[in-house]
């Protein structure tokens, strides 16, 4: 009988390994213990795989096009407190010059605190 191991959840690894208690990645170093929060998958992750919260900062990492306008929202722009709701536009935010918005998770990346 063949254990699987999930996939470490800061890298995504296959090759995870459990000592004791902890699930260990070897190309990391990350540790976890199985059945955290951390490694059940569920929620909003940025375009690098970080889980992004309400309140969070966040910049976009490509040009994005408005739909019905001709303005665009560049590269590198910060928004500060997104709030996360469920649909296609997975995040909604405010962006000075633009107004309310609903964005991607998947064209932004969380800044570090």
């Amino acid at each position: 009988m063949t254990q699987t191991l999930p996939p470490c959840p800061e890298c995504r690894s296959a090759y995870v390994y459990q000592v004791d208690s902890l699930l260990i990645c070897p190309e990391c170093g990350h540790e976890w213990a199985p059945g955290a929060a951390s490694d059940s998958g569920t929620g909003i992750r940025d375009s690098v795989g970080n889980f992004l919260a309400d309140g969070d900062t966040v910049t976009v990492i490509k040009d994005l096009k408005l739909k019905g306008s001709s303005s665009v929202i560049k590269v590198g722009t910060k928004v500060r407190g997104i709030r996360l709701v469920e649909g296609d536009h997975d995040i909604d935010c405010k962006i000075p010059g633009i107004g309310q918005i609903g964005l991607k998770s998947q064209f932004v990346k969380k800044v570090a605190d």
